[in-house]
């Protein structure tokens, strides 16, 4: 397929998990020196089911969007448009979190929007012309993160990447099974658990296990 040939590296996309803030700052601190990621996504689920979960996210995110601006890195909140624009970053946005449009509206042209698209071709080229900046995929495989996520087909997949938005791919990806998608002109590889749920004195050492994976995209098979 044409659109093939048009793959670039994907970068590294990294979303934080629910461990304690105190260690999970420290996760992030010691993946950011690495200077392999180049997104994050704010999402803390367990944090906004507590009585004060707002107030208290707010005060982890300032912390967070401070240290990933220390590194160059944008940086997402995941679903919330008005947290997001207090803080002065951008947003990813569920199916049933709010239109992306109108988010892009509230944050300006030069934040990111992201929204998840499932398998959906149709999704991704909605996503598109309300003006994300990226469309996601997946699951690509099984998730702990999400464990109910349905795993969409290489088909689904190769039909998003036709629409002419960026692509980000999630779910159950690892530095090993990523190079299944190896050539496709993706240009997110979302992780969770495979970097933040490790120990912080191995993180360092996975991201670039994952560098090495996605240093050879294009090269041929």
């Amino acid at each position: 397929m044409s659109y093939l040939t048009k793959a670039t590296t994907p970068q590294l996309y990294l979303l934080t998990n629910d461990d304690k803030f105190e260690l999970l700052y420290q996760k992030l601190e010691t993946a950011l020196a690495t200077g392999l990621i180049g997104l994050i996504q704010i999402r803390r689920k367990k944090i906004l089911a507590l009585p004060d979960g707002s107030a208290q996210l707010f005060e982890e995110a300032r912390e967070i969007v401070e240290l990933a601006q220390s590194h160059n890195v944008p940086i997402v909140m995941n679903d919330n448009v008005d947290m997001a624009t207090q803080l002065g970053i951008g947003v990813h946005l569920g199916q049933q979190d709010g239109c992306a449009t109108d988010a892009r509206q509230f944050l300006g042209s030069a934040q990111i929007v992201g929204r998840t698209c499932h398998g959906s071709a149709a999704l991704v080229e909605k996503a598109k012309s309300d003006g994300a900046s990226y469309a996601a995929m997946g699951a690509i495989f099984a998730s702990t993160t999400k464990p109910k996520a349905e795993a969409i087909s290489r088909q689904q997949l190769e039909a998003g990447c036709q629409k002419d938005i960026d692509i980000c791919v999630i779910g159950g990806l690892t530095a090993e099974n990523i190079s299944n998608l190896k050539g496709l002109p993706i240009k997110y590889v979302a992780v969770v658990g495979d970097i933040m749920d490790l120990p912080v004195n191995q993180i360092a050492k996975r991201c670039q296990q994952w560098q090495q994976a996605l240093s050879d995209w294009n090269a041929p098979a």
